[in-house]
């Protein structure tokens, strides 16, 4: 039996044959938005376990026991080796102290004595799967078994995901363009989840990561004996994408030859193995990456032109964090939940000086960055409220790092309020690409009040001048 929730993502996995207490944890997960599921044999638990992402495991020691010998605790060694870090935690019809220590030995995190109450049950969950409100606009299935969210409210998200979603219904290519760290990779899945080749493979390729051998021989697969150690035949990621998506991650890094070849390959859709002469037809959707200009890589000669508009039929632009800095409650809270566990602590307040300092913040790394200071301020900080401050080295980093125009945040001290808000308005413009009513969006003021500013601006440099 499992209750579940559409706009959930943490699931907990009951392992016990008493339906009185499967019920009760039932009804405290559904109480919390969690999902359940409970598995009455070891057979199923193991064919469950296997399938499915659990964020945590309720285990009877009386699960699966046949005699004395074969308890709950054959499934919590089988557990450990697949899954090390997963919380288990176990329960016992008897309050004995040697089966709670066992339980610990054994690697659970914690030991219940039934029958349930639901007080109990609510702070394992507070410790362990927290599940704190966030605003979740659109929901992305991953090929190994996950389910991951796109957190936020803001409308150039929204217009993102609209975007990707309106295109992922054509064969078109699509280029998806932005910073590191603002989710390329998730609405690429994203486009796959919603296309007509959602039931193939999703296939990625991180063309960064490869030098030029290593990623023809990846793409394209070679033959056995092509190469010093190639003593198998190896099928290509464009091979293996057959009917399905293929994800040419951070596709400006690859070089000029390499993207000859894959021109030719894509144009036909058909090549030859590293190594081989049988032509291998294949057909793969497209999308491609990058954190570049590509613009300016073709102008300058560091980007074939003819394979960017091979590539590009579509473009689609991932806003920066520093575009949707309504978004960071709802991100901070959603780490918050994923990092519990790991930090052991009970978070229930953001302190007012964090969120100060995260909005103030121009994020050069993004949403990875902010994942990144949300986790190390759990596991370095203490009590019941996150406060970054609580880690100095944090706030320093903060301070120092440089914006990406303009001026650094020590100076912000030393500035008169007009000029910081001039430079705002400028820089923000200038990843606008002078797009007036996107800028003022961003800034949060009205496009009439930007149009002002904007011919002050114009008329102070034209008295100057």
């Amino acid at each position: 039996m499992t209750q579940t929730d559409n706009n959930t993502f943490y699931q907990a996995l009951i392992l016990t044959a008493d339906s009185k207490r499967a019920c009760t944890l039932l009804e405290v997960l559904a109480k919390r938005n969690l999902r359940g599921t409970v598995a009455v044999t070891l057979k199923s638990a193991k064919m469950l376990l296997d399938r499915h992402h659990w964020n945590l495991i309720f285990l009877s020691t009386e699960f699966g026991a046949v005699s004395d010998r074969n308890n709950g605790f054959e499934i919590v060694r089988h557990i450990r080796q697949e899954h090390p870090e997963m919380p288990i935690v176990m329960s016992s019809p008897t309050d004995s102290s040697e089966h709670a220590l066992k339980a610990m030995r054994f690697g659970c995190v914690d030991f219940l004595t039934e029958p349930l109450t639901s007080d109990a049950i609510h702070t394992v969950l507070d410790t362990y799967l927290p599940n704190h409100p966030t605003h979740v606009m659109e929901t992305v299935y991953s090929d190994d078994r996950k389910t991951l969210p796109i957190i936020g409210t803001s409308a150039v998200l929204r217009e993102t995901v609209q975007m990707a979603r309106s295109v992922a219904r054509t064969a078109a290519p699509v280029l998806i363009s932005g910073s590191s760290g603002t989710g390329k990779e998730l609405i690429a899945q994203l486009i796959h989840n919603h296309s007509r080749r959602c039931d193939g493979p999703f296939v990625q390729v991180n063309c960064a990561a490869l030098n030029e051998s290593l990623l023809e021989s990846e793409l394209f697969g070679h033959e056995r004996g092509a190469f010093t150690g190639a003593v198998l035949c190896h099928q290509g990621r464009l091979e293996r994408a057959h009917g399905g998506t293929l994800l040419l991650d951070e596709i400006t890094e690859t070089p000029p030859a390499f993207q000859a070849k894959l021109l030719r390959a894509l144009e036909q859709m058909s090549f030859e193995r590293v190594g081989g002469h049988e032509n291998i037809h294949t057909n793969v959707r497209i999308i491609s990456t990058t954190n570049q200009d590509i613009h300016h890589l073709v102008q300058s000669d560091r980007f074939r032109a003819d394979l960017y508009y091979r590539l590009a039929a579509v473009r689609l632009q991932i806003p920066s964090l520093l575009e949707r800095r309504e978004d960071l409650p709802d991100l901070i809270w959603w780490f918050v939940n994923q990092f519990a566990h790991e930090a052991g602590r009970v978070i229930t307040a953001i302190s007012r000086q964090t969120l100060q300092l995260f909005q103030a913040y121009h994020w050069p790394g993004n949403i990875r960055q902010l994942r990144n200071m949300v986790r190390t301020a759990m596991i370095l900080g203490r009590g019941s409220t996150l406060c970054v401050t609580q880690v100095p080295w944090l706030v320093e980093e903060m301070k120092h790092m440089p914006q990406a125009d303009g001026l650094f945040p020590a100076q912000l001290g030393q500035t008169p309020l007009q000029e910081i808000e001039r430079q705002a308005i400028l820089a923000t413009l200038t990843r606008a690409d002078g797009n007036q009513a996107q800028a003022a969006r961003v800034l949060g003021i009205s496009d009439r009040t930007l149009r002002e500013k904007v011919k002050k601006y114009r008329q102070h440099e034209f008295t100057m001048a």
